[in-house]
């Protein structure tokens, strides 16, 4: 059966907050979406109505064409430029394999190990230079291949200043590689600045570990090696299962990995209640959670990751005393807020934290 792209249909009725929010029933003091995502009652169902019923490769084909049309208006792109992946260092790797051998690339310091240690260890000896998230676009110069960065930082929520960056790598001519992993879901993300966007949906776009997408634009598309081809990469994936003279997908497919169906039939709903999200009013109210407890707490920064120096976990102790889930990254204990929490997990976190 080939894998037929479904178009992205027009734009739907946005969903508010308040109706995403009746998605996520029994989320109070759930202050960790930047590590793991609460499963949305339609996911919940999805797996279960699975689970009951005999494996079926047709729906769960349609369930991966979904989902990838869903990413596709999450990233502001086209299924068509949308390829699944299984992890974002996979699609990391296979574009450090295809960049040319001792190509200079710009990271951010201290940026997710995903992103970075792909073209560390790519075997193609590249000269990986560093710079704080701050200055990077300043950092770029001429001979820079590529610029790959987090939209949001993991370890401490700083938002980067895209179109200066997009703006600098244009100017000499360097490729952009963004990954959105800890943006997509509670801020409008737009993908037709880079040439590629890699994203994990675990997290903030609240579904099953396992399901992650590459959106590449057309030109940069055509240098990348489809390293990891298999079936599925195929142009007609159910006539590509033997053999080596497959015609591979003449769009983004072709770099497409063997979807891990039920990871997909858990991801479809999820990812198309956030696609048909109200972003700009998630990213509202997540942002003003967020800025509540920095107020409350004296701290400063954007977004809806809130960190803060705790070297010995004092502060993560508190929290989880207090039965709130949070998270602890480099020295920094971590809080996000997304569109499962409200003003109690504000007050309850505020609380916890007030000796």
């Amino acid at each position: 059966m080939p894998a037929t792209i479904i178009a992205a249909p027009p734009a739907p009725q946005t969903t508010d907050v308040a109706s995403l929010r009746r998605e996520f029933p029994g989320a109070r003091g759930y202050l960790a979406a930047c590590t793991a995502g609460l499963p949305p009652l339609a996911t919940r169902a999805a797996v279960r109505a699975d689970l009951d019923a005999r494996p079926d490769p047709a729906r769960y084909s349609l369930a991966v064409e979904s989902s990838r049309a869903s990413a596709a208006r999450l990233l502001g792109t086209e299924p068509g430029r949308v390829a699944i992946a299984s992890q974002t260092s996979v699609t990391v790797g296979m574009i450090a394999a295809s960049l040319p051998i001792g190509a200079e690339v710009l990271c951010a310091e201290g940026d997710f190990s995903s992103l970075v240690l792909p073209f560390v260890h790519s075997g193609r000896d590249l000269r990986v230079r560093f710079a704080p998230l701050a200055e990077l676009a300043d950092a770029v110069r001429p001979g820079t291949a590529l610029v790959a960065f987090s939209l949001v930082q993991s370890a401490c929520g700083e938002v980067a200043d895209t179109v200066a960056i997009a703006a600098a790598a244009r100017a000499v001519g360097a490729r952009t590689l963004c990954d959105a992993t800890q943006a997509a879901g509670w801020m409008p993300v737009d993908g037709s600045l880079f040439d590629a966007v890699v994203c994990h949906a675990y997290k903030w776009l609240c579904a099953p570990r396992g399901v992650a997408f590459l959106a590449v634009s057309a030109e940069f598309g055509e240098t990348l090696r489809p390293i990891h081809a298999g079936w599925y990469a195929g142009d007609d994936p159910w006539a590509s299962c033997y053999g080596g003279d497959a015609v591979l997908a003449s769009d983004a497919r072709r770099f497409d990995v063997s979807p891990a169906w039920q990871a997909f039939v858990g991801a479809e709903p999820a990812l198309r209640l956030f696609a048909d999200a109200d972003m700009p009013a998630v990213e509202r109210e997540t942002t003003r959670l967020a800025d509540r407890f920095r107020t409350a707490r004296g701290l400063r920064g954007t977004g809806a990751i809130v960190s803060w120096p705790d070297p010995d976990g004092d502060d993560l102790a508190r929290l989880s005393h207090a039965g709130i889930v949070a998270s602890g990254r480099r020295g920094r204990t971590r809080v996000a807020f997304h569109v499962f929490n409200d003003d109690h997990d504000v007050d309850d976190a505020v609380r916890a934290l007030t000796v």
